[in-house]
């Protein structure tokens, strides 16, 4: 029945529609406001649902010292609440799979949203912080946001181009990144439906891009700059109430060329175009991202060598998150990553071969050089448990791969509360190796970066009887030789006294690119 009344709706809109164009926003136009309007946003649907999507939900402090955090979250939408099941002993919450929908006035343009996420505690339920405001109270610590059913984009406590990017909270923007305040980030989405189910609402489709609200234009690239429409849409509109500037404009316009091979705003490395290549994957051409794939040796015949704990990914991770850049590994989850043939004599191994191989996959025109950096890791090497090495592709040279052995870091996990004092209340061999890995991996990776401070892997800084141990005490960073398998797996910003660098505020994420100057 809902059906026939939907096509005789339909029918009806199509005897009846005349699509208006003077209201277009055109190529170089900016600002045009629809505060003024009472209309029907949607005449082509009977209802506007809109639908909050939570798509990850992860712990960037310690939540309650005795376990680990009883997630739930609290959501309205315009004054609608939703509260959603336990997530019980998870400090991340990667597939929540939990959608909240709600019907609302089609001929109001702005709706309310507010999304809280509280930990299920013994002593009483804590109001964990997801937004940038200051202070401890509920409205320091809840989000609000402003969601147009005309544009289908949101304002507020997250919008396009704040530091966490689009579609993320972080507590830490309120400048607590080593303050212990409960702090969180979370992954959302909010959309609605709409006739032709290309993700662009009526209003904007007649009104801002002049497209047909009757036809799915997912896909297209009407200005023919190698970026699809939607991936202009979702980053390109945008929203000023300041001052006299009040509306919506076009940050990227799908409808006028624009060179997206040679921008890159947020000085990541990555394009726009290698930006909509990953943004399957989460990322953001206004919001820095670090992309890895992890190529591992297979298991050896008397089971020599291991594979990275996967808890070892989600330490760097958090630690690259409380500055607001995202890291995502690939160890074969995004599309590449694989076991490398086993050898015991990898020192006899051309790294120029196996990069070709098994990186570039026989392509010298892979998409992925210079956008990801690779990693081996390997049961053994003959001088170093880890370290980091160029590649060469067509004559143009990259600072973009490193390595690990796994026979050196199982090693020093087995010996890690002997020689390393790590300082964590509830240590286990499996929690010293993780913070081994994640030591080794997000040292050589901040060679990457660009990082070779002074006191970066300088020489005389493991013991105590050595010079250096006492030199650069103060440069608190798993660059530092001293720290790299001690727990700390963070880079300074430089606020330690005397020999300390600010790693944070000098790295680059650009120098691994191929052709970049080192």
């Amino acid at each position: 029945m809902k059906k026939i009344k939907k096509i005789c709706f339909t029918l009806l809109i199509l005897t009846t529609l005349v699509i208006p164009t003077s209201a277009a926003l055109r190529p170089g136009q900016s600002g045009l406001s629809v505060m003024s309007l009472n209309e029907d946003f949607d005449p082509l649907d009977e209802h506007i649902m809109v639908t909050i999507t939570i798509d990850e939900i992860r712990a960037l402090k310690t939540i309650d010292t005795r376990s680990n955090p009883n997630f739930y979250l609290k959501v309205t939408i315009n004054g609608e609440e939703f509260i959603s099941d336990v997530w019980q002993d998870m400090i991340y919450v990667e597939n929540p799979n939990w959608i909240v929908s709600s019907e609302v006035p089609k001929d109001t343009e702005f709706v309310d949203v507010t999304i809280a996420l509280w930990h299920q505690g013994e002593g009483g339920d804590i109001l964990c912080d997801l937004s940038s405001g200051d202070g401890d109270g509920t409205p320091a610590r809840t989000v609000e946001l402003t969601y147009s059913i005309a544009t289908g984009i949101w304002f507020g406590d997250d919008s396009l181009k704040d530091p966490s990017g689009y579609g993320r909270f972080s507590g830490i923007d309120d400048g607590s990144i080593y303050e212990q305040d409960d702090d969180c980030e979370l992954w959302f989405t909010i959309s609605q439906n709409d006739f032709d189910s290309d993700g662009f609402p009526y209003w904007l489709e007649v009104n801002l891009f002049n497209t047909n609200p009757l036809v799915n234009n997912r896909g297209e690239d009407a200005d023919n700059d190698r970026v699809p429409i939607e991936w202009e849409y979702t980053f390109g509109v945008g929203y000023s109430d300041e001052g006299s500037d009040i509306g919506y404009s076009l940050l990227y316009n799908p409808f006028v060329w624009e060179n997206h091979t040679a921008l890159d705003l947020d000085k990541d490395g990555l394009t726009n175009i290698e930006e909509f290549k990953t943004w399957q994957w989460g990322s953001d051409p206004f919001r820095q991202d670090i992309f890895i794939e992890i190529d591992q040796m297979e298991i050896g015949p008397n089971g020599e060598g291991s594979v990275v704990p996967t808890q070892a990914y989600d330490i760097v991770r958090d630690a690259h998150a409380r500055h607001n850049i995202v890291w995502h590994i690939d160890d074969g989850r995004l599309g590449g990553g694989e076991f490398l043939p086993f050898t015991d004599q990898m020192a006899d191994v051309d790294l120029a071969d196996w990069y070709m191989e098994y990186f570039m996959h026989g392509d010298a025109q892979n998409w992925r050089r210079g956008v990801f950096r690779w990693c081996i890791v390997s049961y053994s090497y003959t001088w170093a448990p880890g370290f980091l090495f160029g590649s060469r592709v067509n004559n143009v040279r990259a600072m973009d791969a490193i390595f690990l052995a796994t026979k050196y870091h199982d090693q020093r996990a087995r010996l890690f509360p002997f020689f390393d004092d790590l300082n964590l209340d509830a240590y286990t061999a499996e929690i010293g190796r993780n913070y081994v890995y994640a030591g080794g991996i997000m040292h050589e990776s901040g060679h990457t970066l660009g990082c070779h401070a002074p006191g970066c892997d300088a020489r005389k800084t493991v013991w105590p009887w050595q010079t250096n141990y006492w030199v650069y005490a103060n440069y608190k960073s798993c660059m530092n030789y001293r720290y790299v398998y001690r727990g700390l797996v963070d880079y300074s910003d430089g606020t330690h006294g005397t020999n300390d660098y600010d790693d944070w505020g000098n790295i680059d994420l650009t120098v691994f690119n191929p052709g970049a100057h080192w």
